[in-house]
């Protein structure tokens, strides 16, 4: 699908780690679910400035405006954070994702399997949000299918054998 641009997973990867962590819990009101102590969290957004936000100052609590819809012209941002990974014997990260999109029919439109999500050599706290190097951009393109759209995110953290299946929609009116 030519909407979908995969650079917002190449723009999350070149993030700091420092300013890639936040002490604040996950953000309300997106697809959240948790397994004993790690977390991830879905959320869709319609501001181009995420990662200006993302990248608040220490100290200062992100606040993204989540979207549900969007029109023929418009941008959404699909954003992937979790907290509190298992680290291994030598402080690697290992969390992977599957990504899917699904047209309002429910036929898929992109459906990628064992994306390396969140896998780094991590020096902060575990128990940090961090935003997932995995994400996409949405443009609604005239001759796109009206209707309720579904992303779909399944993250495991292979160090902890969690996995977590989160969902999240939009409505292309």
């Amino acid at each position: 699908m030519k909407k979908f641009v995969r650079a917002l997973a190449t723009l999350a990867l070149l993030l700091p780690l420092g300013a890639g962590a936040q002490n604040s819990l996950m953000p309300e009101g997106s697809a959240t679910k948790a397994d004993g102590d790690f977390s991830a969290s879905l959320l869709i957004t319609a501001d181009p400035n995420w990662q200006q936000e993302w990248e608040a100052p220490k100290g200062e609590v992100p606040n993204f405006r989540l979207a549900d819809s969007v029109a023929v012209g418009g941008d959404l941002y699909v954003l992937a954070f979790l907290s509190n990974p298992k680290l291994d014997e030598a402080g690697m990260t290992n969390v992977r994702c599957d990504l899917k999109v699904a047209h309002p029919d429910g036929t898929l439109s992109s459906n990628d399997h064992d994306l390396p999500c969140f896998v780094t050599r991590l020096e902060s706290d575990p128990k940090r949000v961090y935003l997932s190097s995995v994400g996409l951009k949405f443009t609604a393109e005239e001759g796109d299918a009206q209707g309720t759209w579904t992303v779909g995110m399944t993250v495991h953290d292979k160090n902890r054998g969690v996995t977590l299946p989160l969902e999240a929609t939009f409505e292309l009116r």
